[in-house]
Formats: structure tokens, C-alpha cells, sequence
């Protein structure tokens, strides 16, 4: 069972990861290249869609996982596992969830309530300059957090 759990953990902190890493590295620097208009229409669209049960799955199962993994691996001789399974649970539960919640969804929810079609074409240029730059950024950190954890659990399983 320690085994699967900790495969789970890896899966799942891996996808994540890679969701984050494929954002920072092809779709905004696709979604870069629209007008403001169509930026904003195209991020609103995505910011809904991704709200869906295989996002969440993920999302919260690598946090769920990750504690597991940790609580099955504490006992009286604490080994260098042990340790790696802490620093990836921290990193992910800091870096992921945290950054998403305090930092991401504030910014999604700004952007999904603008009213693109009342919008002046200066009113739609102040919102992405307010949205752009800080929604990529903790996307980016999001995904160096991811990265690490996922390199922290494969190198607990490695040994």
C-alpha cells in the first residue's frame, strides 16, 4: 500500500506539474501574440473549462497523496525518505495549492467578472496589463514548485 500511495503521489504532482509547465511554455505564449480583446475572452474560456473533475482529482489528490506518503513513513527511525517526502509535501502544498488559491483563482475571478463587450479598448488594456504579468509569474512558480516535488518524491522512491 506505501507503494501505491507513493506512486499516486508521484503520478499525480507529475501531471500537475506538467499541466503548469505546458501553460508557462505554449498556450501564454500563444494567448501573447492575441489582442487584448481575444486574450481576455480566450483566459476567461480556459479559467472555466479547467474547473472540471480530472483538474480537481489531481489537484487535490497530489496533496491528499503527499500526506499519506509522509504519514506512512513516519515511525521511529526517520531515513532520508522520510525527509524528501516532507520538503516535496511542503513545496507542492506551498507552491500549488497555495499559489493557486491566494494567488491565481483572486486573479481568474477578476479576469471572469470584466465585461469584455461594455469594455472600452483602454478599459480591456488596463485589465490584462493588471492580469498578464502576475498570472504568469505564479504560473511559473507554480511550475518550478511541481517540478521540485516531483524530483523530490522520484528521488524518495530512488533511494
Amino acid at each position: 500500500m506505501k507503494n501505491t500511495i507513493l506512486f499516486l503521489s508521484i503520478l499525480t504532482t507529475a501531471l500537475m506539474a506538467g499541466l503548469f509547465y505546458s501553460w508557462s511554455i505554449s498556450v501564454m505564449r500563444g494567448l501573447k501574440t492575441l489582442p487584448d480583446r481575444e486574450f481576455i475572452l480566450s483566459m476567461q474560456a480556459m479559467n472555466r473549462a479547467i474547473q472540471n473533475p480530472l483538474f480537481f482529482i489531481c489537484f487535490f489528490g497530489a496533496a491528499i497523496f503527499l500526506l499519506i506518503s509522509c504519514y506512512q513513513q513516519f515511525g521511529p527511525s526517520l531515513n532520508r525518505e522520510y525527509y524528501l517526502l516532507i520538503a516535496a509535501t511542503l513545496i507542492y502544498l506551498i507552491g500549488v495549492p497555495g499559489l493557486t488559491i491566494f494567488g491565481n483563482v483572486p486573479l481568474n475571478n477578476m479576469l471572469d467578472s470584466f465585461d469584455v463587450n461594455g469594455s472600452s479598448v483602454d478599459s480591456l488594456s488596463k485589465m490584462r496589463l493588471g492580469f498578464e504579468a502576475k498570472w504568469n509569474y505564479l504560473n511559473n512558480m507554480r511550475s518550478i514548485a511541481a517540478i521540485l516535488s516531483t524530483c523530490l518524491l522520484l528521488f524518495a522512491k530512488i533511494g
